[in-house]
């Protein structure tokens, strides 16, 4: 069987598990550790507590520091009210794509990299070659941090890593942070009639918008000189606010959704800070001049740091060398890269199929583009002997 027909015959299996992050993953990774055990790599599987998921971390060649990183996510985004031509969690190809949640985001580079692993395993490998499948990457990276924060306690050092996330298999250095909260206010309610007996929830939830407001004006400012990134400051976006039952009642809960994208993060620092010093020093003294159980609490949603673009990398000029790429680029959109990358390793996202496919009904990942994914794999090995 070639290792292209062995790619599809796993992915199938892979598409087959309905990871969506709102269920269980652990049946997708015990499929994948069974695989990479029987390929003779040296498997764990990290349960999350409270919970039925789990990350995979798996090692061919020897023990030590340094080596490589095959870095994947095994959950998918959901399916819900989308309009598939037929089921998602059925492999089907139809000219030249192989359609199914997941394929592209992420599946595809994950079966490519356990379909290679028998060769690997064959081979005087000089470092190590880890495989890391986590769970929840697509709400918030939680399988990605539990991960990074086992490999510090235990002292496992990897030089470098390639997250396979799809970039068409362009080598990205590069992408801003992602930062999802919500805040929440407690005023009190009452009568509309008469303001001052309470202490409206919404209008300091709008006030706290206004300062979001503020602060994106502020943060081009602070734009890095040298920022690659589009646009080439930190964002910040208010994506809801919600709160109020009746035109003649005084809301006592609000809620403000909001999420901000650093370009380094000294910037999500500064934000936070700031708001801090505004709530504490502002309008949490105003509300509780009227109600001293008023409050505002922000609540993490989700905080991944970026991967911030550098001038020496190795794994870049390594997989450009691989490919043929004679240049790398940056993306928008967030990944677990940066997580690596703050434990000192070299890090790219480079993987087959488009990003233009990921989330939407009849994902597909082309043909071609796993092929080209392949390729890349197949001679990365040579390079680590």
């Amino acid at each position: 069987m070639t290792a292209l027909a062995l790619t599809q015959e796993i992915l199938r299996d892979l598409i087959a598990f309905p990871t969506v992050s709102s269920g269980s993953n652990r049946a997708c990774i015990d499929y994948l550790a069974d695989r990479l055990d029987t390929a003779g790599a040296r498997v764990e599987v990290q349960r999350a507590p409270g919970s039925d998921k789990a990350n995979l971390w798996a090692t061919l060649g020897p023990e030590g520091d340094g080596g490589l990183v095959l870095s994947g996510h095994s959950d998918v985004v959901p399916v819900t009210d989308q309009d598939w031509s037929s089921d998602p969690f059925e492999l089907v190809e139809r000219d030249g794509r192989l359609y199914g949640r997941g394929t592209c985001d992420m599946k595809g580079f994950i079966a490519a990299c356990v379909a290679l692993a028998p060769d690997w395993a064959a081979l005087p490998l000089k470092r190590p070659l880890h495989f890391a499948f986590t769970h929840d990457e697509e709400t918030g990276c939680l399988g990605g941090q539990a991960l990074v924060s086992t490999l510090r306690a235990r002292g496992i050092r990897p030089a470098t890593a390639i997250v396979g996330e799809p970039t068409e298999m362009r080598i990205i250095e590069g992408h801003k942070g992602c930062c999802e909260y919500s805040t929440h206010f407690t005023g009190l309610e009452g009568h509309g009639s008469a303001p001052a007996r309470g202490v409206n929830a919404v209008e300091y939830a709008v006030r706290y918008v206004a300062r979001l407001m503020e602060l994106k004006d502020r943060l081009r400012a602070r734009c890095p000189a040298t920022s690659r990134f589009d646009p080439p400051w930190t964002t910040i976006n208010t994506g809801a606010l919600v709160g109020g039952v009746a035109h003649n009642v005084i809301p006592g809960k609000a809620r403000v959704d909001w999420e901000m994208r650093p370009v380094v993060w000294a910037d999500a620092d500064f934000v936070k800070a700031d708001l801090d010093a505004f709530v504490s020093g502002t309008l949490l003294p105003a509300m509780r001049a009227v109600s001293p159980g008023a409050d505002i609490r922000t609540e993490v949603i989700g905080e991944v740091v970026g991967l911030e673009p550098m001038a020496r990398n190795a794994v870049r000029d390594l997989v450009a060398e691989l490919t043929g790429a004679n240049g790398s680029d940056l993306v928008p959109f967030g990944t677990e890269a940066g997580l690596f990358q703050q434990m000192g390793m070299d890090v790219i996202v480079c993987g087959p199929g488009s990003i233009a496919q990921a989330h939407k009904p009849d994902e597909f990942l082309a043909l071609d583009q796993l092929a080209l994914g392949l390729s890349m794999l197949t001679r990365l090995g040579a390079r680590l002997v």
